[in-house]
């Protein structure tokens, strides 16, 4: 869908209008290949390959789960189509391949907002649970706790991150604990996080909605499965605050919900969310362009 130059791109953020109407512009630069096997098929020539700990046998090449495109794609309308992809234009101009990584507490939408950027910007999208699931050959997050810990589980997260970084034209969609190990954040400083900023009794209400087996951190019986999601959560943010503060952006669902007119974050949906990431990661790239030319002419 192409965007006539004079055509103006409204948003229904009616707080967010000034600084999108900042980005909104510029021209398209054109979009290389990425380094991944998409599908199965060889599109560059890395291929990521993770280990499980005690063994060195490689697994085998990760396959890249692509956000459906164009004429596919359900989960915005005609405008919000628009929108992003005036947007990640821009963006696109500054972001000169590197990778995006999401970071927030469990249940923060990182996985569906990843999908999202990855399609708009053409980039591939990873969810590095899954890597590392696929890596040590156990289906599930709480069943590698169970049979092995999560001391086994942070060590193969981090060698997916690492092996990640040394790639371009990635999001990653980040466990929740990614961030409390040093190394991670060494990783993924080669390219530019974000923080998915959701309020506790939001993320507590999901959770109590689908469940906690998936959730290690989180699974233990509770007649009342929201006040022990609620509590369990609240001692997880107490732990990990710090490290998400340490993103290059946040995108507070409190604030979007706020520029709408309503104080219910519920109401968000991911591509509202997405705007505005694109809008917090296209504010960063510009600043950092910013400053290197004013440290390049002194």
């Amino acid at each position: 869908m192409e965007v006539g130059a004079g055509m103006a791109v409204q948003s229904r953020a009616s707080g967010a209008g000034a600084r999108r109407r900042a980005l909104l512009g510029g021209g398209e630069r054109p979009v290389r290949p990425g380094s991944l096997r998409v599908g199965g098929t060889a599109v560059g020539a890395a291929a990521v390959a993770t280990r499980a700990r005690g063994t060195t046998k490689p697994v085998a090449p990760l396959c890249c789960v692509r956000a459906r495109r164009d004429n596919e794609s359900s989960h915005y309308s005609v405008d919000d189509a628009l929108l992003l992809k005036r947007i990640s234009e821009e963006v696109l101009l500054h972001l000169n391949g590197r990778c995006i990584y999401l970071v927030g507490m469990m249940g923060s939408g990182k996985s569906t907002v990843g999908k999202i950027l990855a399609e708009v910007l053409g980039y591939s999208c990873f969810d590095s649970d899954k890597l590392v699931e696929q890596a040590v050959g156990i289906p599930s997050v709480a069943q590698i706790f169970k049979v092995h810990s999560e001391a086994f589980f942070r060590e193969n997260e981090s060698s997916v991150l690492r092996d990640l970084s040394s790639m371009r034209r990635l999001v990653v969609a980040t466990g929740g604990g990614a961030v409390i190990r040093p190394i991670n954040w060494n990783y993924m400083k080669k390219g530019l996080s974000v923080w998915l900023d959701v309020p506790l009794d939001a993320l507590a209400k999901r959770i109590a909605q689908v469940g906690t087996a998936s959730r290690p951190l989180l699974d233990q019986p509770s007649d009342d499965p929201y006040t022990a999601a609620f509590s369990k959560l609240s001692m997880l943010a107490e732990q990990r605050g710090d490290a998400y503060a340490n993103a290059d952006a946040r995108v507070s669902l409190e604030e979007i919900a706020a520029k709408q007119g309503h104080g219910d974050v519920s109401k968000l949906t991911p591509t509202d969310i997405s705007i505005e990431a694109l809008l917090k990661i296209g504010s960063v790239v510009i600043e950092v362009e910013s400053q290197s030319s004013r440290i390049m002419a002194l």
